[in-house]
């Protein structure tokens, strides 16, 4: 036990061996420098008689038998030295003393081979020996005062305390996407795989640009899902970084199908290579709800505010207004002109043409009899109000080559139908973003409906940039289309981005309810969040207490962030951390990452070189286009004047012709 009087008594023993070798030190000089102590008259009989005696033991046989007992002595007197510890002090510090001091104390043997008078040759030896035992004394004192088990410096990021084991295997099945990747464990490098075995639990893949999501990532969700057979829609942000793959792939892979699927693009801005698709296909809408789902999605996407203000009466009027026009060309001849730019086109009509069509569709009259009310009444501040905004937005919709692609109807969006299997992507311009991005969102709002039904093919969704093109209850999507084997691969660039075009409501139910996420860099809110969500692991950690009588080293385990937000915030390009969802067939226990994907970049790029062109489905010119674009204009001008001479000439419904 170490106690007060154990450690007294320690030292008491430690002083009286470090005085034993002083005074074999100093009989040694005063025997081999007795001529210099006679000149200098301090010698005595009795000290004489003493000398005698020692010499007797033997411990002047030798020159240096006397130095390396003192030497020795001292020695045992520095084992048990304790001195303040410093952590600045150094082994090659002391043992530089003790080393000079050593050939100091070893080489004053030299100083008395010189030719000069006793006692200067006496005082240079005893000097030069005395001053090297002080050394050895500082160098071993130094020794006691150094920090011995010192905390570890190298790793000053915590880089290899924040390692955690991931899963190594290859898991695969035929849904799977499967990235090879490598991480550190320790000081390690190894290799691992994410595997993510369900994607029907939704993808969530983020990361400031140049993260490396659409190269690392999205592309492989393409690919492979192409080869495993799924029917596929790209939302491609940037046409046509990601069309290109998904049509090379395509054409390399479709023979696996059981029946081949089609393959189609829509593109605003170069005609030549786009497909003509009718997204308000009457016979795809089945009740008013649609043209309502529709009309919302429409507006929406045209006013981003809005998706913030749903419930106010000045958005839910135009909404009701716009979903009265769509279901009314809908009814009106099965159908026949019931797209999206005569849905424009009739909204500019006058207000007595407009109102007295409308008036003639009894399903649409509780939409439209506020606005016919307010017209009568002449409260045409309220009417404008409520209708001017839904034209306005929806004037910014009307031209030439919108009208070409929205008009036709070479495709359906059924995508995943095992009868008519497809591969859509759909192209827009970040120049364009908010006209295209409208028109996008009405798409993808009519292919999500008719994709999320049961008995169809696996299909693939695929958004890059997803908060540039609203889709209304996409967490219901998520949510429900697992079992209808629909997956859904979100490309976004931060949390903030997301909040910001769709709420915080219904950004974060979106974020909460993806099961895999995949995560370059990001900062801030986003970062906090995935960190809180990989959560903890146990790590080392060591404190080290230094006080004037002793020094301690702790060491301990804490349960602390397995990725912190400041290591998410400093992802290099292709590293990604993030969690992967399993399923009851396959289990996966170790399903957080932080790694870096593995590209064969040479592969990719000899890939890319052979791409070949998306091909020209038509030759056409301006006249074609703009000759659509008048046509349109002029059946809602035959339906406006046959409808109310139809009505003048009927007695019975006469009534209905608004003129004011």
């Amino acid at each position: 036990m170490q106690t007060g009087e154990n450690e007294q008594a320690l030292r008491k023993i430690l002083d009286m061996t470090r005085l034993i070798s002083i005074v074999i030190l100093a009989l040694h000089f005063y025997y081999y420098c007795y001529a210099a102590f006679e000149q200098w008259g301090v010698i005595s009989g009795f000290s004489d008689k003493i000398l005698g005696n020692v010499r007797n033991t033997g411990l002047y046989s030798n020159f240096h038998k006397s130095k390396l007992f003192a030497l020795a002595f001292l020695a045992i007197s520095l084992l048990g030295a304790k001195g303040r510890k410093d952590e600045k002090l150094s082994y090659k510090a002391a043992f530089t003393y003790i080393i000079t001091g050593m050939l100091l104390y070893f080489a004053g043997y030299l100083a008395l081979l010189l030719p000069f008078k006793i006692i200067w040759v006496a005082t240079t030896y005893m000097c030069v020996t005395g001053v090297g035992f002080l050394l050895v004394l500082t160098g071993g004192t130094l020794l006691s005062r150094i920090i011995k088990d010192r905390l570890n410096n190298k790793d000053i990021f915590n880089k290899e305390n924040e390692t955690f084991p991931q899963e190594e295997r290859l898991l695969e099945n035929e849904y799977s996407i499967n990235l090879p990747a490598r991480y550190y464990l320790k000081d390690k490098v190894r290799q691992s795989w994410i595997n993510i075995i369900n994607p029907f639990r939704g993808i969530l893949v983020s990361g400031t640009p140049g993260s490396g999501k659409s190269y690392f990532l999205i592309r492989h969700v393409i690919t492979q899902h192409i080869r495993k057979g799924f029917t596929m829609f790209v939302y491609d942000f940037k046409f046509d970084d990601l069309s290109r793959i998904a049509y090379n792939t395509w054409l390399k892979y479709k023979h696996l199908y059981p029946k081949p699927p089609k393959f189609y693009v829509i593109n605003f801005d170069d005609l030549s290579r786009t497909n003509r698709c009718n997204p308000l296909e009457p016979s795809a809408m089945t009740d008013i709800t649609d043209a309502a789902e529709s009309a919302r999605t429409i507006l929406m996407g045209l006013n981003r505010e809005w998706i913030k203000k749903q419930g106010d009466f000045f958005v839910e009027s135009p909404i009701n207004f716009v979903t009265a026009i769509i279901w009314y060309l809908k009814k009106y001849k099965d159908g026949e002109f019931c797209t999206l730019p005569h849905v424009i086109e009739l909204m500019q009509a006058d207000y007595d043409s407009l109102f007295t069509l409308l008036r003639t569709e009894k399903e649409i009259e509780v939409l439209i009899n506020p606005f016919v009310n307010a017209y009568l009444n002449d409260v045409m501040e309220q009417l404008e109000g409520q209708i001017a905004s839904a034209k306005v937005a929806m004037a910014r919709l009307s031209s030439p080559q919108l009208y070409y692609v929205l008009s036709g109807n070479e495709f359906t969006l059924d995508i995943n139908n095992p009868d008519d299997p497809k591969i859509v992507c759909m192209g827009n311009n970040p120049q364009k973003i908010q006209i295209y991005g409208a028109v996008l969102s009405l798409y993808v709002t009519r292919l999500v409906k008719q994709v999320n039904k049961k008995g169809k093919q696996k299909s693939s969704l695929i958004f890059d940039e997803f908060p540039t093109i609203y889709l209304n209850n996409m967490d219901s999507l998520i949510a429900t289309a697992r079992s209808n084997k629909v997956s859904t691969c979100l490309g976004i660039q931060d949390f903030s981005q997301l909040r910001k075009d769709y709420g915080r409501e219904q950004a974060d139910v979106i974020i909460n309810i993806v099961g895999n996420i995949a995560s370059g860099q990001v900062t801030g809110d986003t970062a906090k969040q995935l960190s809180e969500r990989f959560g903890k692991i146990m790590q080392d950690r060591e404190s080290l207490s230094i006080n004037s009588g002793d020094t301690s080293i702790s060491r301990s385990k804490q349960l602390e962030s397995a990725v912190p937000p400041s290591k998410i915030s400093s992802l290099s390009s292709g590293e990604f951390v993030g969690m992967v969802a399993d399923d009851p067939e396959n289990k996966i226990e170790l399903k957080t990452f932080h790694c870096e994907i593995l590209n064969d970049h040479k592969a990719l790029k000899e890939e890319e070189d052979s791409y070949k062109e998306i091909e020209v489905i038509r030759k056409i010119d301006n006249s074609m286009v703009q000759k659509n674009y008048l046509q349109i204009k002029q059946d809602i001008q035959d339906i406006t004047h046959s409808e109310i001479n139809r009505l003048l000439s009927d007695p019975a419904f006469a009534y209905l012709v608004i003129k004011k």
